[in-house]
């Protein structure tokens, strides 16, 4: 995630889907409160330890570090199914301070509908690299997200959404958003053919185990969806941070990659916890997360997911 300043304060497919099947625009979903979180919490973890291992040294863009980063998602996508648009899953545009490019990773997970228009569930996988001989590794920001998306990935492929998907992993983010940008204004499909972007940055950590959404300030529609599974989510699930002037809470409107989405005027739902001890140091390592909680977001992530595309 882009630095921020200091501010005060899965389900299975199944199970998602039989939430889902009972929900109306206002009631809760009590499947998603009665039953135990089934995500798997060992996989996302593992996902992590990978990525924010000292061996990929930050992930910085343009740098080896994210080249073996890119190698490994490459794999992972591979391996789950996720097709490449194009002739492969790399997306190259220039990045302003290095000669390597920066490199976004575009799948595609086709759905029920295929003339309908597409959701991108979006993460990025750089982070900040060395720092005064230091690994930021980014365990938090953003590993966490980007192994999210990576279950969900896996579980859309066993149980498809009407709309196609575009899975796509973002390069140099923390470098202001240029990867989104350039997804943006080259997109795999007409822009006009993209419906909703789910942004995850951050999902990976939070001891009061607090998951904030953005975004329904802007659509107006999606906020009867995201009460019913806030009163039921198996995290506290709460709305905000879209509205400037809000007492206790920074506009998170531009602040990942959601933000060339929105400025588009593509509607958005946002992802992501409140800063921490970690948040953009050299200790936002693996054993920091909570992985209950992060079980429980991906699982919440998942069912909104699923909730959007019926009302897309």
């Amino acid at each position: 995630m882009l630095l921020r300043s200091p501010r005060s304060a899965v389900l299975r497919a199944g199970l998602v889907a039989g939430a889902l099947a009972s929900w109306g625009c206002a009631e809760p979903v009590p499947v998603l409160a009665q039953h135990p979180v089934t995500a798997d919490t060992a996989q996302l973890m593992n996902t992590v330890r990978v990525l924010a291992a000292d061996s990929m040294e930050g992930r910085r863009a343009g740098t080896p570090g994210a080249a073996r980063a890119r190698r490994y998602l490459i794999g992972r996508l591979a391996a789950l199914g996720v097709a490449p648009f194009t002739d492969g899953y790399e997306q190259s545009f220039p990045l302003a301070r290095d000669s390597s490019p920066g490199v976004n990773l575009i799948g595609a997970i086709p759905g029920s509908n295929p003339r309908g228009s597409y959701i991108v569930l979006s993460a990025h996988y750089d982070h900040v690299g060395v720092r005064r001989g230091e690994i930021y590794n980014g365990a938090d920001d953003n590993a966490s997200g980007v192994a999210a998306v990576l279950a969900i990935a896996e579980a859309l492929k066993k149980a498809p959404l009407r709309h196609p998907v575009i899975i796509a992993l973002f390069d140099a983010e923390e470098g202001g958003l240029v990867g989104a940008r350039a997804f943006v204004r080259s997109p795999p499909v007409a822009l006009d053919r993209i419906g909703m972007n789910v942004n995850l940055d951050m999902v990976g950590h939070s001891d009061p185990g607090v998951l904030w959404v953005a975004g329904a300030s802007y659509s107006a529609k999606f906020r009867p969806l995201l009460d019913s599974l806030a009163a039921a989510a198996p995290v506290v699930l709460k709305l905000g941070h879209d509205r400037a002037g809000v007492s206790g809470e920074q506009d998170w409107s531009r602040s990942s990659d959601h933000a060339p989405f929105h400025a588009a005027g593509i509607p958005f739902l946002y992802f992501g916890v409140e800063d921490h001890k970690d948040y953009h140091r050299a200790t936002d390592d693996p054993e920091t997360l909570t992985p209950v909680f992060f079980g429980r977001a991906v699982a919440t992530v998942e069912a909104v997911l699923r909730g959007v595309d019926s009302r897309l």
